[in-house]
């Protein structure tokens, strides 16, 4: 496949190449490692695969899974070749998930193999399930019944096969009772299959009641998979439209016509509000696929997807490798999320990859947003995307009040981080027996801890960063590496006790500001990293929304889609904190995170306002925030990026080359550079040292390449990497193709 210039340049796929019905005598075998190409593999009398089959390959000295796939082989004399181990009694790699394999190792220049095995995360389902022993009624009836025995005769007949403990369950008696028939020849055994992960949903279970703006946004999506094809469509509504429940008739739409269903959501172990949603909804919960999961569940979802027996998932990224056969629609949550562009091994964008997935499959994909991305924002008003709108919120709730509380003019009180302006909103909020939330993006209690005496400050040993002073546990840790010390009690320069300062505001120190300011008030904190992990987070966030909380502090993830019918009153502590840094996504991330956090208050009707404190209330995303006219703010972004010739009017992609020294690292930087040479279509930006210089021990230096949407950015970058020198010792090179990150 050859390299387009931009991503909806590559939505255009190839005509597919007939393949033989006989399984040829050599065949392609694609395996999940960092491998460029297939390897040739001999297939052994008696056995049949095509492309798609998943096989067991000898690779040196061990045994690999990997995928027959499409294409020549080398030519090779088959008796030269060594032959496949085994074939798996699994269902194929459909033709289109094998092109979009094939399509996102092009377009981020990633080996095939470990896209590939991004599909292969399940080996264990790569065999059938094994069956359950079972019953099922002979016919035969005893002569003589106890109770007992009639019990299980009479419960029999609610289905056609049980298993011996499930049938002695629903006849409320011993399985002795139930053996005791099967001795007397009244049941035989049977085989059953395994039983589904989740249950089948079904679309006419709980529609909801819709206003009529919801109503004619969810048939315009549902005639999207009516009709069938490739389409895009951009769903924008604002917080507590309503926009989960319009999509969720376009999900019933494709299950009602037999079709798969690919719900992505950003953070998908804190949204178990989603899941009860969706189970109310369609009588039963999606199935699950996340890193959370158990293995054993993991590869029960991986087979029965495979098999069409689960007709929805909801997951994260991940997710979108799952090897469906009927896959008829996609769904991207929240799709302005960064939390969807990985960034190790390959680097790629669930959202643009979904999309492509969709282009390539032939279905609709529906990316739903209150805060869109910029990119597509763009790609919805030149028409490439649909783009269908929510304005105002369900049952007509009142958007919250905004107002920017300048902190040179308000300042906090000494040692303190919450504005009198604040304090006092706090204090009237709870008063009438309603919530408050205080977002501060920054986990832990200070970001720095620094010495008064000798000013020594706190550092990674392995990354060029401060340690984070995380009071709750008594520990200075690196949000990078995991690298974490005891907090000291002196300092480890001039070993003075008692002269350690935190500096600035983590969550735990605005929590431990309201617990000593309102000292009765039922308070809350939610950080990703708290003791207990996703299952007690969940737990807190029930307790919320059930109003057990009065003060609930919070990092991004209270953010995410939440659901709080008693809040009120949202107050950003630290509003400025995103826009600090030179990432040219910074203004539209902080847009995205303040109008997003502002609007979990007054989503049931209740007067709700926010509160955001600023040092720069004159800077365009905060007047943005405060009118609340994101058509103001988006307008002004994208005249801005256009001007620069940035995403998604231009192309990025970066090289990171990291090494165990600073010589190494910087050397080979400055000689991709020289073997990137002059180009007018693209610019080559460094070798510079990262702003991230070290991270886990390792040295670090960027090269940025910035050319017009129609520039070849992959071929002039498989060109630099082939023609310069190859990483030697301890270099390592990254590439990331539209990147997200510019630490």
């Amino acid at each position: 496949m050859t390299s387009a210039p931009g991503l909806l340049d590559h939505l255009f796929p190839e005509e597919a190449k007939p393949r033989s019905s006989q399984s040829p005598a050599v065949v392609p075998v694609l395996v999940p490692l960092p491998t460029a190409r297939p390897y040739s593999y001999a297939v052994p009398d008696g056995m049949d695969v095509a492309p798609g089959s998943i096989v067991q390959v000898p690779l040196g000295p061990r045994q690999v899974a990997g995928i027959v796939w499409d294409g020549a082989t080398d030519g090779v004399d088959p008796k030269k070749l060594r032959p496949i181990t085994h074939a798996f009694d699994c269902p194929i790699i459909d033709e289109g998930m094998r092109r979009f394999i094939d399509w996102v190792a092009d377009y981020t220049l990633s080996p095939p193999g470990l896209v590939a095995r991004m599909a292969l995360r399940a080996p264990a389902a790569f065999d059938p399930e094994p069956f359950i022993e079972g019953l099922a009624r002979t016919g035969l009836e005893p002569e003589r019944l106890t109770g007992a025995r009639r019990r299980v005769l009479d419960a029999s007949v609610d289905a056609p096969a049980w298993s011996r403990s499930g049938l002695a369950h629903a006849a409320g008696v011993s399985t002795s009772v139930v053996d005791g028939l099967v001795k007397l020849g009244a049941f035989e055994a049977v085989r059953l299959p395994p039983p589904p992960v989740v249950a089948r949903p079904d679309p006419g279970f709980g529609g909801a009641d819709l206003s009529a703006d919801q109503r004619a946004a969810a048939d315009s999506l549902v005639d999207r998979v009516r009709m069938g094809g490739f389409s895009a469509t951009l769903l924008e509504g604002v917080t507590g439209s309503g926009k989960t429940e319009v999509y969720f008739e376009a999900v019933a739409a494709a299950i009602a016509a037999g079709g798969q269903v690919l719900i992505l959501l950003p953070e998908i172990a804190l949204t178990q509000a989603f899941i009860d949603r969706f189970h109310a909804r369609f009588g039963a919960p999606p199935a699950e696929w996340h890193s959370d999961m158990p293995p054993r569940i993991r590869e029960k979802v991986w087979r029965q997807v495979a098999e069409g027996e689960v007709q929805v998932v909801a997951g994260a990224r991940s997710a979108l490798f799952l090897p469906f056969p009927k896959l008829a629609l996609i769904v991207v949550d929240e799709e302005h999320d960064p939390a969807y562009k990985q960034e190790e091994r390959t680097f790629y964008h669930a959202r643009d990859m979904a999309v492509v997935r969709a282009s390539l499959g032939g279905f609709p994909a529906i990316l739903a947003s209150a805060t869109p991305s910029i990119e597509s924002r763009v790609n919805a008003s030149a028409g490439r995307y649909g783009h269908v709108r929510l304005a105002g919120r369900y049952a007509e709730a009142a958007m919250p009040t905004l107002r920017l509380v300048d902190l040179r003019r308000h300042p906090p009180a000494r040692g303190r981080f919450v504005s009198p302006i604040l304090h006092t909103a706090i204090a009237e909020t709870i008063a009438r027996g309603e919530q408050a939330l205080l977002f501060l993006n920054r986990r832990g209690y200070a970001p720095l801890t620094l010495c008064r005496v000798c000013g020594h400050r706190f550092q990674c040993s392995e990354c060029s960063t401060w340690l984070v002073d995380h009071r709750l546990r008594g520990q200075l840790q690196c949000h990078h590496c995991g690298f974490s010390v005891r907090r000291p009690e002196h300092c480890p320069d001039c070993g003075t006790f008692d002269h350690l300062v935190a500096c600035g505001p983590g969550v735990e120190r605005i929590a431990e500001e309201m617990l000593d300011t309102f000292p009765d008030a039922r308070t809350i904190l939610l950080s990703s990293d708290m003791a207990g992990g996703p299952r007690r987070l969940r737990r807190e966030l029930d307790a919320i929304a059930d109003g057990e909380a009065d003060i609930v502090i919070g990092t991004q993830l209270v953010a995410k889609g939440h659901h709080f019918p008693k809040m009120t009153l949202v107050g950003a502590i630290d509003a400025d904190l995103g826009l600090s840094n030179g990432d040219p996504r910074a203004a539209e991330r902080t847009f995205q995170l303040l109008h997003q956090v502002t609007g979990r208050a007054g989503r049931t009707g209740l007067a709700s306002r926010g509160l955001i404190q600023t040092f720069q209330p004159e800077h365009p995303v905060m007047q943005a925030i405060a009118s609340g006219e994101a058509t103001r703010f988006y307008d002004r972004e994208i005249a801005e990026r256009e001007r620069a010739g940035l995403p998604p009017f231009g192309r990025l992609a970066s090289i990171v080359v990291s090494a165990a020294t600073r010589k190494e690292a910087e050397d080979h930087a400055r000689a991709l550079k020289s073997a990137a040479g002059e180009d007018e279509a693209i610019e080559v930006l460094g070798p510079a040292e990262a702003p991230l210089a070290v991270l886990r021990g390792r040295h670090r230096f960027r090269l940025l390449f910035q050319g017009s949407r129609r520039s070849p950015m992959q071929a002039f970058l498989r060109a630099v990497i082939a023609a310069a020198p190859k990483p030697r010792g301890t270099v390592e090179v990254q590439i990331d193709i539209d990147p997200q990150s510019f630490l």
